[in-house]
């Protein structure tokens, strides 16, 4: 009886802590997100790991922040840059540029322009998306619905994680 007292102490309460914790941890806090594609290149390469920080208050998320979201029309977790915010127009040119309430928006962080053109009302707690690199991107443009509701929004992408040799933080 008090070898098992002493093995319920030593091991199995202190590793059901640390699951717990664990859980907590990616629930509320952290996550981590694998990307599969070169829609965010050269910010994201494809197969990078990136680790997100939850996101509990969307109004908090500026313009050009790399976010992760569910988009229900494609049934599956996308990371894009945030780009129109609730109840702007955005309006991409057929040179590729994006203005935002005919201002055009300076995106050093874009490296292939795209000339798909369009105008885009955000609604009110809706967020417009595009991805970095604007030729290999499936983003607002694509959709049939090119707003993600507030709710959908998952957290904020901080650094990769993997591989090793390009860990750092995101711009």
């Amino acid at each position: 009886m008090k070898d098992l007292k002493r093995f319920l102490m030593d091991w199995i309460i202190p590793v059901a802590i640390a699951i717990i914790l664990a859980l907590a941890i990616n629930k509320y806090l952290i996550f981590k997100i694998y990307v599969p594609t070169s829609s965010m290149y050269p910010t994201i390469k494809p197969k990078d790991r990136i680790m997100s920080s939850r996101v509990h208050n969307v109004n908090k998320l500026k313009r050009g922040d790399i976010v992760v979201f569910y988009s229900d029309e494609l049934g599956e977790t996308l990371v894009k840059r945030l780009i129109g915010l609730p109840g702007e127009k955005i309006e991409i040119k057929p040179d590729g540029a994006v203005y935002i309430n005919n201002e055009k928006l300076d995106e050093p962080y874009v490296k292939n322009k795209d000339l798909r053109s369009g105008e885009f009302q955000v609604p009110k707690d809706s967020y417009f998306f595009l991805g970095d690199n604007r030729r290999d991107s499936r983003d607002s443009r694509y959709w049939k619905n090119p707003y993600i509701a507030k709710e959908k929004i998952m957290g904020k992408a901080l650094f990769v994680i993997f591989p090793f040799d390009r860990i750092g933080g995101l711009k």
